[in-house]
């Protein structure tokens, strides 16, 4: 499908089951797309972060956007992680996910080696007159080492060259400058803004986000669906009230004890197993090298769960 003229809403970065093999386990990525569908969200991000697209080869990235493109079948716009070091890479991966199906890509800033503004600029010019589809910036400082400035957001979405932006940077201050920006027209017509914050997602929407892609929506659909829906009403008691019941689910992110793997191991786990414990996925595997849950931390997640009233 083409994209509307502005994304809004709920996107989850949708999570990439693997049998135990370490293969894509196409079958339960079409379970947890329809679950996903399901529930009322406006879209679908595959190969981001919480995809582990960090650890598949190319061969499963592109099972993943085939298998997530045929199911909704031009009924959600499908977004697609482009992240590679470079832009020669970024370039291939983007026109890969396209011809498998995708309608837009996202990528980050180049990585690896060390970049400034004007690096990063040069980079997303490229992509986007290279590929000739739509593009979001992926601001994901923590992993890229490179913040993405609000002045240089609007400047590429006035040109053209960004359909959007996923803030995944936590840092409310620069999305507030890109999202005042946009109110005034500096960043052109249909230009999106969403959070990648699963815990601010009131706040993002107050100041004017246009949406969110939580990690936490491929575990609760249905509790994002009914934020967004509550801050779009105005009803800003209730979205606060269903956005702390999900920061206490989130909790799970943790479930992993940290003497034994990092945080990404406990949180890629952590949504996996609840995954696999509501029914949607067959296996909660991980992608070599992260560790995977144990007995006691499965249960910690269970926990959270039933908490939250999903089990």
């Amino acid at each position: 499908m083409s994209l509307p003229a502005r994304l809004t809403g709920v996107i989850p970065p949708v999570c990439t089951p693997l049998t135990p093999e370490g293969e894509v386990d196409t079958v339960s990525l079409t379970r947890l797309v329809d679950h996903l569908v399901g529930a009322g969200v406006d879209g679908l991000f595959v190969l981001g972060s919480t995809s582990e697209a960090a650890f598949l080869t190319d061969r499963q990235r592109a099972a993943v956007v085939e298998t997530v493109a045929a199911r909704v079948d031009g009924a959600l716009p499908v977004l697609a992680g482009a992240i590679d070091m470079t832009t020669p890479r970024v370039v291939d991966h983007a026109r890969a996910a396209l011809a498998a199906g995708a309608d837009a890509v996202v990528a980050t800033a180049p990585f690896y080696t060390r970049v400034q503004e004007q690096e990063v600029e040069r980079h997303f010019r490229a992509l986007a007159e290279r590929v000739r589809a739509p593009v979001l910036a992926y601001d994901l400082p923590s992993a890229v080492g490179t913040k993405l400035g609000a002045e240089l957001v609007l400047a590429l979405a006035a040109d053209g060259v960004l359909a959007g932006l996923k803030d995944s940077s936590t840092e409310l201050a620069v999305l507030r400058d890109v999202l005042a920006g946009v109110r005034e027209g500096a960043a052109g017509d249909g230009f999106a803004v969403f959070t990648g914050s699963e815990l601010v997602v009131d706040a993002a929407l107050l100041i004017g986000a246009h949406g969110v892609v939580p990690g936490l929506g491929n575990v609760d659909p249905h509790g994002y669906v009914r934020l967004f829906a509550a801050c779009a009403e105005g009803d800003w008691a209730r979205a606060r009230t269903e956005q702390d019941r999900l920061a206490r689910l989130f909790a799970l992110v943790d479930a992993g004890d940290p003497g034994r793997m990092g945080r990404g191991s406990s949180a890629i786990g952590g949504f996996k197993t609840a995954l696999y414990l509501r029914g949607w996925i067959d296996h909660p595997t991980t992608a070599a090298p992260q560790v995977p849950l144990d007995e006691a931390e499965t249960e910690r997640v269970a926990k959270h769960l039933a908490g939250a009233g999903l089990l």
